[in-house]
This record gives structure tokens, C-alpha cells and sequence, in this order.
């Protein structure tokens, strides 16, 4: 299996902050120097996952407007927040000038994200 030189470089730096590497400024290779400054601009997918439904695929192929799916999560709980798939927070979907927005009521904590990063390498 063969990654991309950016999935690399990311693997890479992650590795150093597992090792405990710090850069020049005495941060975690990770959020600090030269390997922060790499990462920094690299572009990632933020997503919200409201919920989600297991169906047959007969059912999903009777699906028409004005169809409803009843999704897992309650109308009241948090929704997941994912960077590139890895859960980093919980919020709640807000409106704002006409459109939706997340406002984050919980951050995972460091220990859960880096393993959540790690498991997509």
C-alpha cells in the first residue's frame, strides 16, 4: 500500500511528537517549529455527523421525497465534529446570517485525537 508524500509527511511528524521530539521553541514537534509550520497549511475536511441509519438496501432504493429516515442519535445530543474522520469535538448546529453553523460545546481531549489521527495513517 502506498501513501502520499503529505499522508507521509503528516505520519512523520506525528511520530516525532509520539517520541517526544521538540522543536527549536521547546513545543512537541507537532505543534511547534518547523513540522507545526509544514502541517499548519495543509488542507483537511471538517464534517458534522448528525446521525446516522442502518437500511436494507430495498429500503434505500424506496426511498422518494418526502421520505423519512429516523437517525440513531436523540433530536437533544451532541453532534460529532471529524477532521479527515477523527472525531475532535461535540457541538450543536446553530444558524447564523442564513446558514448552519457548529457551535463546540466539548473538545476531545489530546489523548483521543492523536489516537483518532493515528488509526487513519
Amino acid at each position: 500500500m502506498s501513501i502520499s508524500p503529505q499522508d507521509q509527511q503528516f505520519a512523520d511528524a506525528l511520530a516525532a511528537a509520539a517520541d517526544g521530539a521538540e522543536a527549536a521553541d521547546g513545543l512537541p514537534a507537532l505543534f511547534g517549529g518547523a513540522n507545526y509550520r509544514m502541517l499548519a497549511d495543509m488542507p483537511v475536511r471538517l464534517s458534522v455527523e448528525v446521525g446516522s441509519a442502518s437500511l436494507r438496501l430495498k429500503d434505500v432504493l424506496a426511498l422518494a421525497e418526502g421520505s423519512l429516515v429516523e437517525l440513531d442519535r436523540q433530536a437533544d445530543a451532541p453532534i460529532d465534529i471529524k477532521v479527515n474522520g477523527a472525531l475532535v469535538a461535540h457541538g450543536e448546529i446553530v444558524a447564523t446570517g442564513g446558514r448552519f453553523g457548529v457551535r463546540l460545546i466539548d473538545v476531545v481531549g489530546d489523548d483521543a485525537l492523536t489516537a483518532g489521527l493515528e488509526r487513519r495513517l
